[in-house]
């Protein structure tokens, strides 16, 4: 990622989530990576998504001519990973943005978003990357059931 870990996401936006590096794996001599974060949902206590990405090296920036991007490519798994106790939160359709950070030196955001899926008792996690133009349809999703768990609404069940 341009200039380091996720950690450097837009920590100053309410109810976005700061991410955690908990592993990073070299995979080839050209100085690139696979880095691993930890993010906690920041409106869902007890669930926790690891989010891994793509961090190119400088020598693979200097063969490529692009200095400025990483690629879209993301893989998410969300686990409960304590009790789970929901906030308000976003029960459209669309969701709320749990996280982003920029994969590019301006326009290129890696988002996950969490959708509430009603009729199945679910939280869905969406890993995807946002651009101004030539949107990428790369993806990746992760759930948590939360049927037959022990789940605290702050605001009360949605109806």
């Amino acid at each position: 990622m341009i200039g380091g870990a996720l950690v450097a996401c837009f920590a100053g936006v309410a109810g976005v989530a700061l991410a955690q590096q908990v592993g990073k794996v070299g995979v080839d001599w050209l100085g690139n990576d696979i880095v691993v974060e930890a993010i906690k949902d920041p409106k869902v206590e007890g669930v926790t998504c690891h989010v891994s990405y793509f961090d190119r090296g400088v020598i693979d920036r200097l063969q490529k001519g692009n200095w400025f991007e990483d690629p879209s490519d993301s893989a998410i798994s969300c686990q409960q990973t304590g009790p789970i106790s929901i906030a308000d939160i976003d029960l459209g359709k669309g969701g709320e943005e749990v996280f982003k950070q920029g994969i590019s030196l301006i326009w290129k955001k890696q988002v996950v978003n969490r959708i509430y899926d009603k009729a199945n008792d679910t939280l869905i996690y969406l890993s995807h990357s946002r651009q101004v133009q030539d949107g990428s349809a790369k993806m990746a999703i992760s759930t948590v059931p939360l049927y037959g768990q022990s789940v605290t609404w702050k605001n009360g069940k949605p109806q």
